[in-house]
């Protein structure tokens, strides 16, 4: 669990974050989203230890950041995965390779240890058959997937994805949605996940922490925000068609 209390974030005169204060749960799909300028990619380098809050408090299980020594936050880096935007893969390493990298650089695992571990989270993510394959030679949704074993590689208690459909078709998308929320809940991890994507907040949205000029605009699911009637969330999400259909049916009763 990570909780941010009274978070805010200036940079000179610009004020990005103002006083937001949620609950990012355990073992859940935690999505951020919002407008581009809404704060969510300020907020979501902050819980990341990139930016530091002019105000306020991030906490990881009770253990506040900005009160950690340089030893815990290095401690702290070790319990986190990170999925990029852009899956920032290693062009030369295979896909085993690729996902074995953090064992290798943070861990004194034996050579077989780091086999075993990789085999396995290589399997669960379902690429066995690819694990020798450069990057280069498997597609775009291979590709995230192979992201997404390396963030967890290391049994991380706090899951990033950054725009993690970015580029993907949406039946690639539905498949990674579908698996981020399948590890959060099988390793209880706590994962957040900035998004501007609908279909994600319809399929995965667990909790959901709607942002709009810097503050907490609204709070809820995927079930509540079919029937809310906060006029921020509406204009946002009615730029999907998808959204508009999944709204009327829910409010017909069907």
């Amino acid at each position: 669990m990570i909780t941010i209390q009274h978070i805010h974030k200036t940079f000179g005169k610009k004020k990005v974050l103002n006083g937001i204060d949620y609950v990012f749960q355990e073992g859940k799909t935690n999505l951020i989203i919002g407008q581009s300028g809404s704060g969510k990619t300020v907020l979501l380098k902050s819980l990341l230890g990139i930016h530091e809050p002019t105000k306020g408090t991030i906490s990881f299980d009770g253990r506040i950041y900005s009160h950690m020594s340089d030893k815990e936050k290095r401690e702290l880096r070790t319990e986190i995965g990170m999925v990029f935007q852009g899956n920032a893969l290693f062009d030369s390493m295979t896909v085993a390779e690729n996902v074995g990298f953090p064992l290798r650089m943070f861990t004194n695992k034996s050579d077989k240890e780091i086999k075993d571990r990789v085999d396995f989270v290589v399997d669960r993510v379902n690429l066995t058959d690819a694990k020798e394959y450069l990057p280069s030679e498997i597609s775009g949704g291979m590709q995230k997937r192979v992201a997404i074993a390396r963030a967890i590689v290391n049994n991380p208690k706090y899951l990033f994805c950054d725009e993690p459909n970015s580029g993907l078709d949406p039946r690639t998308s539905i498949v990674i949605d579908n698996l981020l929320q399948e590890i959060s809940k099988e390793y209880n991890i706590t994962t957040v996940i900035n998004t501007h994507d609908m279909n994600s907040v319809m399929e995965i949205g667990d909790n959901i922490l709607f942002l709009k000029d810097g503050l907490k605009a609204w709070e809820g699911n995927k079930d509540m925000i079919f029937k809310t009637d906060n006029e921020a969330v509406v204009d946002f999400v009615y730029s999907s068609n998808l959204f508009k259909k999944v709204r009327e049916a829910v409010n017909n009763g069907y």
